[in-house]
C-alpha cells in the first residue's frame, strides 16, 4: 500500500512542480495534485489512524505469546516508539519535510522488520 502512495505521490509532486514549504498546510499541498494521488495517501493515513492501537496490541500479544517479545524484538519495538516520538518532535518544532521523511522510512522499515519476526516466529 504505502509502495503505491510514494509511486504516484512523488511522480505527481514533481509534475506539479511542488514546493515542500512547511508553512504550507498540508491540505494546500496536497490541493496541487490530483485526486487519484490523493486518494492513495488518504487510504494510507486511514489504515494508521485508530486502528493503530489494535495493531501495536496485536503484535505485542503476538510476540508475548510467541515468546518473542525480548531481546531484538524488544529493542525494535523501543525504536519503532522512539523514533514515532522524533518524527512527532521534528513536526511539532522544525517541520522540515525531507527530515520528517526520513524518519518516517525508518519507522516503516523497524516496524516491517519486526513484523516479519513477528511472521517468522508464527510459521
Amino acid at each position: 500500500m504505502w509502495f503505491w502512495m510514494y509511486a504516484t505521490r512523488i511522480p505527481a509532486m514533481f509534475a506539479a512542480k511542488i514546493k515542500l514549504d512547511p508553512r504550507l498546510p498540508k491540505s494546500e499541498v496536497l490541493a496541487a495534485l490530483p485526486p487519484q494521488v490523493r486518494w492513495k495517501a488518504d487510504n494510507y493515513n486511514h489504515l494508521f489512524e485508530q486502528p493503530t492501537v489494535f495493531y501495536a496490541i496485536a503484535l505485542a500479544l503476538a510476540l508475548a505469546v510467541m515468546g518473542q517479545g525480548s531481546g531484538v524484538n524488544a529493542t525494535l519495538a523501543w525504536t519503532y516508539v522512539g523514533l514515532r516520538v522524533v518524527h512527532s518532535l521534528l513536526q511539532a518544532v522544525w517541520n522540515n519535510i525531507r527530515a520528517r521523511f526520513g524518519v518516517f522510512a525508518l519507522c516503516s522499515f523497524t516496524l516491517m522488520v519486526l513484523t516479519f519476526n513477528a511472521a517468522r516466529a508464527l510459521f
